[in-house]
């Protein structure tokens, strides 16, 4: 049962105040050795391989895959805008990031070359994590694919030929969409098993109910979405759990037991800390369920972006501790 995190960091002042390559290097360097210091075994670079000013508060999870891409206007008409705003479920952004207006291509997306910032930043076990073909397909405007199903296939076949060449140790696909419409739960699966299908190492799926300033984005439940991660093609799954009703603990037992279970028991929606006993506490409810043979990781629930960096460091520290305590270590 090892320690990670799910991969975002809060971006450190002096990458916020001057953006340059060095100062990205410099802020990796940084959120990596706090994980180290906090006793994390599997790393991130904070996801600060996405940094961009102008989409701060959304951490690039979107705009960062959508906009490179061939195929993709970033500015829309007034009409093709109109249309995506009567369009259900779009509630969520006034805009989006762009319209696909034809078949997709790679552009100028090369997400090996970002990993390449910070794979020889350290010598720990290291995650690079790219956001769901679904998730993408659902804030993108589309002119060109028939329908969403055919969206999501090429965007998870762009993003699987992405990460074939990444050697690290785990690449996860992030999905915080499908909990709130169950109902594309084969279309969703498929998309990320495209992605899956292509890694060479690790496979990990990521999957939340969204984060934005604190608030739960998909009104939903993990009852109905058994199916959908039985689906998965992924070594584990990355579960937030510690935000979520105690009853849905039971849905781990239904989850294929060739799927390992990571385990959400920190709250990264709350800025208060955690104790050791309150994690460890979580860990054993889990266990009690599935048994910890099957928890191959313990994390937070979601990324820590949007925490002050002392609540977040607190909470790693709160993690390893948590978990040192149950086991025994």
């Amino acid at each position: 049962m090892k320690t990670t995190v799910v991969g975002s960091y809060p971006v450190p002042t002096w990458l916020q105040l001057s953006s340059s390559r060095e100062g990205l290097r410099d802020a990796m360097l940084a959120v990596i050795k706090t994980q180290e210091m906090a006793g994390i075994e599997l790393v991130a670079d904070g996801e600060l391989y996405r940094w961009d000013v102008n989409h701060a508060e959304t951490n690039g999870m979107i705009d960062f895959f959508l906009k490179p891409l061939g195929g993709v206007n970033s500015d829309l008409t007034r009409d093709q805008l109109q249309v995506w705003k009567n369009t259900q479920g779009n509630e969520f952004r006034k805009k989006p990031p762009g319209i696909v207006v034809d078949e997709l291509n790679h552009g100028t997306l090369n997400l090996n070359d970002d990993y390449q910032l910070y794979a020889n930043l350290t010598d720990l076990p290291k995650k690079f994590t790219v956001t769901s073909p679904y998730m993408l397909s659902k804030m993108v405007a589309n002119e060109f694919y028939p329908d969403t199903a055919a969206l999501v296939n090429a965007l998870g076949d762009l993003l699987g030929e992405q990460v074939a060449g990444i050697e690290a140790d785990v690449i996860q696909v992030d999905e915080a969409n499908v909990t709130g419409a169950p109902h594309d739960g084969a279309i969703a699966a498929e998309g990320i098993n495209r992605i899956l299908r292509r890694v060479k190492t690790t496979s990990a799926v990521h999957l939340c109910f969204g984060n934005y300033g604190g608030q739960t984005i998909q009104q939903g439940e993990y009852d109905l979405l058994v199916e959908f991660l039985n689906a998965l093609e992924a070594d584990h799954v990355v579960l937030e759990m510690a935000r979520r009703p105690d009853a849905e603990l039971t849905i781990l037992e239904r989850i294929d037991p060739a799927i390992e279970i990571g385990l959400g028991v920190i709250d990264i929606k709350d800025n208060g800390v955690e104790s050791a006993e309150t994690v460890a506490r979580r860990i054993e409810e889990a266990a009690n369920v599935i048994g910890a043979e099957r928890i191959a990781y313990v994390h937070p629930d979601c990324g820590f972006w949007m925490l002050p960096r002392s609540v977040a460091d607190a909470k790693m520290a709160a993690l390893r501790e948590g978990r040192d305590l149950y086991t025994g270590a």
